[in-house]
């Protein structure tokens, strides 16, 4: 494809701006004006359309391409969602925390209000805050109101514990709050061993930190007694709610246990995540906790207004600029209240009926760690191909070239290989056929012409790259015209 700067052809406009109809005060200082033409392109306005339009055709997306990635539920973006944002365009996110803005955001701060209801009900918590920005934040937020909680009582914890097939954010946060991570090894069913745990459960233990399901797409049968056995160490129960999308209306975490969660509306409802961001990671919790949740706090003043409360001294003060990254927010709950708890449900359904239909396709081609039912993702392993060199990476490259989006790959990291494949919901049969096919010819691939992997993709822009030195050395570019 030609560069935007080959198509420039001299004298050639794409728009004429109207006269200045502001008077210039003073001059300009001379170092700030150009001693010659800065040398943009000269295009028509069809070229420059048509030549951004193909640019954008070289994208994968959601809206173009199916999204298998595992634990990252990259459902479709209901375009009725982004109408519904649109509503709030014009609420400028400081309005409510001005003098007199509480007046003129009644809308936008019953919006967030019952929002925080809805969540408090899916997931039986007693209270969410909405402030956190991204799933990652909320676990941040999530750990500090635990580490507040365990300071107004004055108790001594130095751990938190985590299984093996958490996801890298887990102990990360939990380092950042100050804590010593203790890992638990996975037992021959994929969940967090049990005995193992009972062996490291002490009364220094703040948290347990876990995804049910978790990143192997499986439900831990022992979820009711693990916290039962934290809680008897007067340790609390961290719930990681980025694989929710498999048990809404299903099961309340809060009704098995868990004290603290975290949700990503970016992902479980209807705004996928990607290209960074923006995210949304409201954090619940119960009763106990409430004090200690993130200030100002939205209440409810009358049967017709919402105030902000800030008098809470238990709090662990702000998280956020504003009250979370409002049209995200927007959208989760238009798309919650459209779907209703019927809807909600069939959701859950549908993504874990998709997930056991990949596997139960695909479990002759790529070898299965854990062959039991699955929840919303399953995940396989790629060792078979590699005894013929073809590494899950060179699947996932291959897939490129078919026009299906790689799965997640190398994780979770208890499982050599991993691909990790989450249809969601929204794929429809023919869909997930036509990418099973294609995982099914890479597996042929591998074993008749592994080069076609090892060299794919052949039909993108750029070809093979090292994505580790590209990571590692990375080179910004800054044009100057």
């Amino acid at each position: 494809m030609e560069l935007i700067f080959e198509k420039s052809v001299t004298g050639r406009r794409g728009v004429r701006l109207p006269a200045s109809d502001v008077p210039r005060a003073a001059a300009l200082p001379a170092n700030l004006l150009h001693s010659a033409p800065v040398g943009l392109p000269e295009v028509a306005e069809l070229d420059l359309v048509r030549h951004f339009t193909n640019l954008s055709r070289r994208n994968f997306s959601v809206d173009t391409n199916f999204y298998p990635l595992g634990s990252c539920t990259m459902k479709y973006n209901v375009k009725a969602l982004e109408n519904a944002a649109g509503l709030f365009a014009g609420v400028h996110p400081m309005l409510p925390l001005l003098p007199g803005g509480e007046t003129h955001a009644q809308g936008a701060l019953e919006m967030l209000f019952e929002l925080g209801g809805l969540l408090s009900e899916i997931t039986g918590m007693d209270e969410v805050t909405t402030q956190p920005l991204a799933g990652a934040h909320g676990e941040m937020t999530g750990v500090m109101i635990i580490a507040a909680y365990h300071r107004a009582r004055g108790n001594k914890k130095r751990y938190v514990v985590v299984p093996d097939s958490s996801h890298g954010t887990n102990p990360a946060s939990a380092a950042m709050a100050g804590y010593e991570i203790i890992t638990i090894p996975s037992d021959t069913s994929g969940d967090m061993d049990l005995e193992l745990f009972r062996q490291a459960m002490t009364d220094e233990v703040a948290a347990v930190m876990m995804t049910c399901p978790n990143t192997l797409g499986l439900f831990n049968p022992h979820i009711k007694e693990i916290c039962d056995i934290a809680h008897a160490h007067d340790a609390l129960c961290y719930y990681d709610g980025a694989n929710l999308n498999a048990i809404m209306g299903k099961v309340r975490p809060g009704d098995v246990g868990f004290d603290v969660i975290h949700l990503n509306l970016h992902k479980t409802f209807g705004t996928p995540h990607g290209g960074g961001g923006p995210g949304s990671g409201p954090v619940g919790v119960k009763e106990a906790l409430i004090p200690y949740l993130p200030v100002p706090r939205i209440v409810k003043t009358s049967e017709v207004d919402f105030g902000i409360e800030t008098d809470r001294p238990l709090s662990i003060g702000r998280t956020a600029n504003f009250f979370g990254n409002f049209g995200v927010m927007v959208k989760a709950y238009a798309y919650i209240t459209m779907l209703g708890r019927a809807g909600l449900i069939q959701v859950s359904e549908q993504a874990v009926l998709n997930a056991n239909y990949i596997m139960a396709r695909l479990k002759g081609y790529y070898d299965l760690p854990f062959e039991q039912t699955c929840m919303h993702e399953c995940v396989f392993s790629a060792s078979r191909q590699l005894k013929h060199g073809v590494h899950a990476i060179d699947i996932a490259k291959f897939l490129i070239d078919r026009g299906f989006h790689p799965p997640t790959v190398y994780f979770p990291l208890n499982v050599k290989e991993a691909i990790m494949i989450e249809p969601t919901e929204t794929e429809s049969k023919s869909t997930m056929d036509a990418f099973i096919d294609v995982m099914i010819e890479a597996a042929g691939q591998a074993g008749h012409n592994p080069q076609a992997l090892l060299d794919a993709p052949l039909t993108m822009p750029v070809s093979r790259l090292d994505e580790t030195k590209a990571a590692r050395e990375q080179h910004v570019c800054c044009v100057d015209y």
